[in-house]
């Protein structure tokens, strides 16, 4: 498991760093060699930084024991029915219920929930959200997630800011090293896609695999099946401030588009299939049953 984690690590911070390489030569051939330096970076940076990074883009906040005492004893048990140490506690301010953990091992473990979350799911429920999350972060794949999160968003940035400046702001006389605004235009459209489909690659994948961990962790498939329903309806009805680069750390897809084609992109798996395997998981072995 470590393994393959660290192997798509790999895998993944190298194509991503290819879409943003391939920005910087498409919009100035001249200047690839500075944007395979900005790549390089980033990736440091994302090993180190990304989970930080996350949290400060949905404003996220640490709430201590006498904040939130009940979610940090929660916590706390999980954590210790998992194995890992206790992971660190912030809340989002935000309406739309959702959730979702960060941090590049167990020691540097965050979970986050939304104030929406908290008010919609009760304890049971809640401890089965927690533990799918515990789960994501006892299986080390928090790391893939956060740098592909962190690295996207800034492709998609990128991609914006210099289409922007192409468009207003670059030369138009001919400059050999510059490109032209029809090439920004193709690149701000392209790029944020090619990002997600990157993500798209192993964002399904870890959702099943948490799904079944955290329903072992709490002793409780069928609290995170109704989770994930009550979660499911919510996000639909109340707008979440999230955004599109980071949509695949959260539990259940914040972003909601109506359309097949949207589904297709979507970087979750169909809640009905999720809900249907921990339903599953109940019927095929009987300790669950009685939770």
């Amino acid at each position: 498991m470590r393994f393959n984690n660290q192997l798509k690590t790999i895998l993944l911070l190298g194509g991503l760093s290819a879409i943003l390489v391939a920005i910087g030569w498409t919009i100035a051939p001249g200047m690839a060699w500075l944007f395979l330096g900005l790549a390089l970076a980033m990736n440091v940076g994302a090993y180190f930084f990304s989970d930080r990074m996350v949290l400060r883009m949905h404003g996220a906040r640490e709430a201590t024991p006498d904040d939130a005492p009940a979610l940090h004893a929660m916590v706390a048990e999980l954590a210790q029915r998992a194995g890992i140490p206790k992971p660190r506690v912030f809340l989002i301010d935000d309406p739309s219920p959702n959730a979702f953990a960060t941090g590049r091992n167990p020691e540097k473990g965050v979970v986050a929930v939304t104030s929406g979350i908290l008010e919609l799911l009760d304890r049971r429920e809640l401890r089965g959200v927690l533990a799918h999350e515990l789960a994501h972060i006892k299986n080390r794949d928090i790391l893939v997630a956060t740098i592909a999160a962190a690295i996207a968003a800034a492709v998609t940035y990128v991609a914006q800011a210099i289409s922007f400046g192409a468009l207003f702001g670059g030369s138009s006389d001919g400059d050999e090293e510059g490109g032209s605004p029809a090439g920004a235009l193709l690149v701000a459209l392209v790029a944020p896609v090619a990002a997600t489909l990157v993500q798209l690659g192993i964002s399904r994948s870890r959702e099943y695999l948490a799904d079944e961990a955290g329903a072992r962790i709490a002793g409780d498939p069928e609290a995170l099946a109704r989770a994930l329903e009550k979660l499911t309806r919510g996000t639909e009805r109340i707008a979440s401030a999230a955004q599109p680069a980071t949509a695949s750390l959260y539990i259940v897809n914040p972003l909601h588009g109506g359309a097949r084609v949207a589904r297709l992109f979507s970087t979750h798996p169909p809640i009905e299939e999720r809900v249907a395997r921990l339903r599953a998981l109940t019927r095929r072995e009987p300790m669950f049953a009685a939770s």
